[in-house]
């Protein structure tokens, strides 16, 4: 079973109701849905949707990607796939996916830490126009030694870092009043 229309919209909502002040921002993808918009689908252009995870360690550190394709450092996430039934949970398997983590790690929040949408530039090498990616960001806890193996297809090193590292503000503040 996929990720349905209903279950973005009820998890936008959770995520509006404890962030109202983001609801103008987010008013984009309610108006997708609206649309008709298959928001699961990667070739829809006009947004779709990725899962993020944001992992924490017991030292209060963020874990971090160094992503190939885009030769940048971002936490571990990508799109979600047929067989994801949450978006939760296609958090947690990009997050497996991209570090091998699998074991000790929990979600710290049951609705995401932060939802962005953001535009993402053309890429002929893939023939994908270009796009926006709604995010859905979950914070996870990872307890105890962890053993990372980066997947080399997209994936070419992990570093645990200092929150006070996450490029986005917004996702920055979450994260350090969670480690509180």
């Amino acid at each position: 079973m996929t990720i349905t229309a209903d279950h973005i919209r009820a998890t936008l909502a959770e995520y509006t109701d404890a962030h109202p002040e983001e609801k103008p921002a987010l008013a984009v993808v309610n108006a997708l849905l609206d649309d008709g918009a298959e928001l699961t689908d990667r070739k829809e252009y006009r947004g779709h949707v990725t899962a993020g995870a944001v992992l924490i360690n017991d030292a209060g550190e963020v874990l971090f990607i160094r992503h190939v394709a885009l030769d940048t450092w971002l936490t571990p996430g990508g799109h979600v796939e047929p067989e994801d039934v949450n978006l939760v949970g296609a958090a947690l398997r990009e997050l497996i996916e991209e570090t091998g983590i699998a074991l000790n790690v929990s979600p710290v929040f049951p609705v995401p830490v932060h939802i962005d949408v953001h535009p993402i530039p053309e890429n002929p090498h893939k023939g994908e126009d270009a796009h926006r990616h709604i995010d859905f960001r979950y914070l996870f806890r990872a307890v105890g030694e962890q053993s990372i193996r980066p997947q080399e297809e997209e994936v070419s090193a992990c570093a645990w870092r200092s929150a006070d590292t996450i490029a986005d503000e917004t996702l920055k503040n979450r994260v350090r009043a969670a480690l509180l």
